[in-house]
């Protein structure tokens, strides 16, 4: 029985899917293992959202080769898709695989021989029209759902569409029934995710549904406890998306939409389908029905334009809007994007100088949110980290939880009153009225089989 590891850079999409293609190695009889466990077959999910995130891909070959120098190396994933030889010319890599063929990687390197050359499957994205729906299983606590893959934007920063293709989505019935297979897992959660995850209902080129027809579906047909929806981009997010979530007791209360800038001189050079007047809206709206909802936003700071004025257009705005906190990119130039053509490119120094003033704010906001909610009791699902005697969870609208150990509470959700901050941030709690776990809980299989960096 052959070993294989995976290893997976980037988003919650690409966790799903490495998640999935695991699965499908252990029903062909190979056995899941640690990365460091000397594995006979590494599988790499790449991103490519950063430069950074390539580097990194590097790395992860040389620290395999290290480890298991005979070992069978395949990279798929984002990267693979962009740049498919330039990965197949670094030392120890046996195969590339593209948006597509990831998903056929059983089928294409059946045996795992390897060759005198690297074997390179990817096809031209523009091929690329299937949806192959994937989730996490069993490796967190939390599932990720895929709903949707591609995007049509055309965002002047970013590689993404070259990387994944078109819009394209499954059928509400694939994702009922993903949904249900999940919760008879025992799965408490589900995070939908996706692309563009609002843009859910394109098959075959033409729009056949929408998002908030699946958040419906979902709400009626599934026995799922929680629904969470990843990010989401504001013209997306609907005014009926948020009267759902508000009057749901499945769909939980933490929205993530992204922003990218507080100046709408920069969101226009981004080419992005909002501006800061929409974006307000959106977060009010959220703030006056859901006043305890949770509110991340992205961010980027260095975008070519970007000048003094237009940075502090941005600091001023989001340290004025009611959010919980930030997720802040450093941006950096990407080959075939139209943003490396434009005017004003800013130093690497200030980049980062702006990177750590929006990092300070995210934390002072941050901090805001959680006081806000000291003496207050909110459900908290707990999950499989535990870190100095301490176990750790989320609540229903994204708080950080620590509470001293209680035996059997894992995937278990208790109502908890949070009653201050740890040194680290982290809200202080103690379950109310429960001393252990419920005993009809179903304990999910705690296995270090999918190492993942970066995940949001």
């Amino acid at each position: 029985m052959k070993k294989v590891t995976f290893y997976t850079l980037g988003c919650k999409l690409n966790f799903s899917e490495t998640s999935s293609i695991g699965r499908a190695f252990e029903e062909r009889g190979y056995q899941k293992t640690a990365f460091e466990d000397r594995p006979d077959i590494f599988v790499i999910n790449t991103c490519s959202v950063t430069e950074n995130a390539d580097k990194k891909c590097r790395n992860v070959v040389r620290q395999a080769r290290k480890i298991s120098p005979g070992a069978y190396i395949v990279i798929i994933g984002c990267y693979a898709q962009l740049k498919p030889q330039e990965i197949a010319s670094i030392p120890g890599v046996d195969a590339v695989l593209g948006a597509s063929e990831k998903f056929r990687l059983l089928e294409l390197l059946d045996g795992f021989e390897k060759k005198e050359k690297a074997v390179v499957h990817a096809c031209e994205i523009e091929e690329v029209n299937s949806f192959f729906p994937s989730w996490s299983v069993q490796d967190r606590t939390r599932t990720f759902l895929k709903v949707q893959d591609g995007c049509d934007y055309s965002c002047t920063f970013c590689t993404i569409p070259l990387a994944r293709g078109k819009s394209r989505s499954g059928t509400i019935e694939g994702v009922l029934q993903s949904a249900r297979e999940i919760a008879d897992s025992g799965v408490k959660e589900i995070v939908l995710t996706g692309v563009n995850t609002g843009d859910f209902g394109i098959r075959n080129g033409k729009r056949e549904d929408s998002f908030y027809d699946l958040c419906l579906a979902l709400e009626k047909e599934t026995d799922i406890e929680r629904i969470r929806i990843s990010s989401i981009e504001p013209n997306l997010l609907t005014e009926d998306i948020i009267q759902l979530t508000a009057s749901s007791e499945k769909f939980m209360p933490h929205f993530h939409i992204p922003l990218q800038s507080g100046s709408d001189v920069l969101l226009k050079s981004m080419r992005r389908r909002y501006n800061t007047a929409l974006y307000s809206e959106r977060t009010n709206t959220i703030n006056k029905v859901i006043p305890d909802a949770c509110i991340g936003v992205d961010v980027i700071v260095g975008f070519p334009g970007e000048t003094d004025e237009e940075f502090l257009k941005t600091y001023h705005y989001l340290n004025e809007l009611d959010i919980s906190y930030l997720h802040v990119f450093t941006y950096s130039e990407r080959e075939n994007t139209v943003a490396l053509s434009l005017a004003g490119s800013v130093e690497a120094p200030v980049r980062q100088e702006r990177s750590a003033m929006l990092r300070s704010l995210s934390e002072k906001k941050k901090r805001a949110f959680y006081e806000k909610h000291i003496g207050k009791t909110r459900p908290v699902l707990f999950e499989k980290d535990i870190k100095e005697g301490n176990m750790l969870g989320f609540t229903d609208n994204y708080i950080r939880v620590s509470i001293p150990l209680v035996e059997g509470l894992i995937n278990n959700i208790i109502p908890v009153t949070l009653e201050g901050l740890t040194a680290d941030g982290l809200a202080k709690g103690s379950t109310v009225g429960v001393s252990s776990a419920p005993s009809t809980q179903r304990k999910p299989s705690i296995r270090p089989i999918i190492r993942a960096e970066r995940i949001q």
